[in-house]
């Protein structure tokens, strides 16, 4: 058993941020997948919202968020996150992060995105999420009180109730040490899930391979309460090349004049929305869908090409870049894109701590549904959510006095025996996230959620069988931890009768006058 005062997996900006401010003070465990580097944070193109600006404010934020989110952001918790957003950023800044100046220098460059009436989003050009990142992971790297543990993949979390332990809380998770074959056994008394999303649920996305919706998974195996899991964000512009199939291209285009055309040049966006292309994502990403069904299209075009060269180089460098590797230059031609699945604005349900009901567990960042996002996240406010959550986090860490258990349950594997056909797993995989594309997409109907919830539930019997039978892998782990939550979405969007953010169906097309939320209880608790 390996004992540390705070277990995180994960190793996003959620994750890393909280590790930093909680290791001059504790001994710290960070769990990740992969390598530090690898989360769907460091792919965050467009930046980090808060009102910077004279010109701006913070009522002007909050009135932009509940409008994106329709009805169903969490107001209070709306106002925390958005007062605290200049206190987030300063903190990235003294860590070192190298955020773009303004032509003057005096200043940082801020940019527009969809939903926001201010320029308000500042950034590192067109990769800040890895510029952060790279801040981040060398200050972790040398820091003593940090032990990472890379290629570890967490299995499930240990609670004391399932477990028979005195105390109910959590007290660790086990993992599985990818390299080594192994399953160790980390014991914390403070555990957090900052795993990210679930994006990999859908056949396209532009989520990283590890967006596997572990930490929404463990959670609900352990009774915590999830919510809202109907609103999965689909961003409405992902690359659309047979050798790019995940490239994102940032949302900060049309904030800065991109133009969405037909393949015959005609511009469509005005006909959908009155905000054109800076209409919040979902109604982006309707319009696309729409317009290309209707018209039998593989794709539609984002068009720069009014723009300057020495712009798009200057503002857009990588995109640019990437862009012309594959054959494309932006300044030239305008850009295919299709909507993808990008981010999910349901999760664990957390307070403005980001505890869970489970004594112990702290849930941050995409895993989280902490009342920000509501129906539909604006842009640029989901690194904004990591870096305010894991502050209050680390502040509840650090002034809480649960302590650690002697001794915890090990790992048994004594009736189970290595696979035998893992080709199931693949195909299990592949099944998975071609129907939840199909049926539970954009747009959904009756018929096609229970046509998903009822292969959902062939998969679950027989992924269950396989776990209970064979020894755990990677693979395995991904693929359970994936079906349920793909089952946590069907149930989700099946109790939602009406159309609302990112949530539209045929069956009910209006919204209806009170917003509730879609809470789902275990029955284990």
């Amino acid at each position: 058993m390996q004992a540390f005062d705070v277990l995180i997996i994960g190793s996003g900006l959620a994750g890393q941020a909280l590790a930093l401010q909680l290791a001059p003070h504790k001994k710290v465990a960070l769990v990740t997948k992969r390598l530090l580097e690898d989360s769907a944070s460091s792919r965050a193109q467009g930046g980090i919202a808060a009102a910077l600006d004279d010109a701006d404010s913070i009522e002007a934020h909050i009135r932009d968020t509940l409008v994106a989110g329709a009805g169903l952001c969490n107001r209070p918790i709306t106002r925390f996150v958005v007062e605290r957003g200049k206190a987030a950023i300063d903190w990235l800044i003294r860590q070192g992060v190298p955020f773009t100046l303004n032509d003057s220098g005096q200043g940082y460059h801020l940019t527009r995105e969809g939903g926001h009436s201010h320029r308000r989003v500042i950034h590192v050009a067109d990769a800040t999420g890895s510029a952060v990142q790279d801040t981040l992971t060398s200050k972790l790297r040398e820091h003593p009180n940090i032990r990472i543990f890379e290629h570890h993949i967490a299995i499930d979390l240990i609670s004391g109730a399932k477990f028979g332990l005195p105390d109910s809380g959590c007290h660790g998770a086990y993992v599985l040490d990818k390299q080594a074959d192994h399953v160790e056994t980390f014991a914390a008394p403070h555990t957090v899930l900052a795993t990210g999303g679930a994006g990999k649920v859908y056949l396209y996305t532009t989520n990283p391979d590890t967006a596997t919706g572990d930490g929404i998974a463990m959670a609900w195996r352990a009774g915590c309460r999830v919510a809202n899991m109907e609103f999965i964000q689909f961003h409405p512009t992902c690359l659309y090349h047979p050798l790019a199939k995940t490239f994102l291209i940032t949302e900060a285009m049309r904030g800065e004049g991109g133009i969405l055309r037909l393949p015959s040049g005609e511009r469509f966006m005005p006909e959908h929305d009155r905000r054109a292309e800076l209409a919040p994502r979902d109604i982006v990403a309707r319009a696309i869908d729409l317009e290309m069904k209707k018209r039998g299209l593989d794709c539609v075009y984002l068009d720069m090409t009014h723009k300057p060269a020495e712009f798009l180089i200057g503002h857009f460098p990588n995109i640019h870049a990437r862009c012309l590797e594959l054959g494309i230059d932006i300044a030239q031609q305008p850009i295919p894109v299709v909507p993808a699945a990008h981010y999910t604005c349901g999760g664990v349900v957390t307070d403005f701590a980001a505890r869970t009901a489970l004594p112990g567990l702290y849930a941050v960042g995409e895993t989280a549904y902490t009342g920000l996002h509501g129906a539909n996240r604006l842009a640029s406010n989901s690194l904004l959510e990591c870096l305010v959550f894991s502050t209050a986090a680390a502040e509840d860490i650090l002034k809480s006095g649960r302590r650690h258990h002697r001794s915890l349950p090990g790992w048994d594997e004594s009736r189970v025996t290595d696979a035998d056909e893992e080709i199931v797993i693949s195909h299990n995989w592949d099944e998975l996230r071609r129907f939840m594309w199909d049926y539970v997409g954009i747009v959904r109907t009756n018929k096609r959620l229970e046509r998903a919830r009822h292969r959902i539930r062939l998969l679950e019997r027989e992924i269950d069988e396989y776990y209970a039978n064979f020894r755990v892998s990677n693979d395995l782990i991904e693929l359970r931890n994936l079906v349920l939550t793909a089952d946590l979405i069907v149930r989700c969007a099946q109790r939602r009768r009406e159309s609302r953010g990112l949530h539209a169906s045929r069956d009910y097309p209006d919204t209806l006058a009170r917003a509730r939320n879609t809470v789902l209880r275990n029955r284990f608790r």
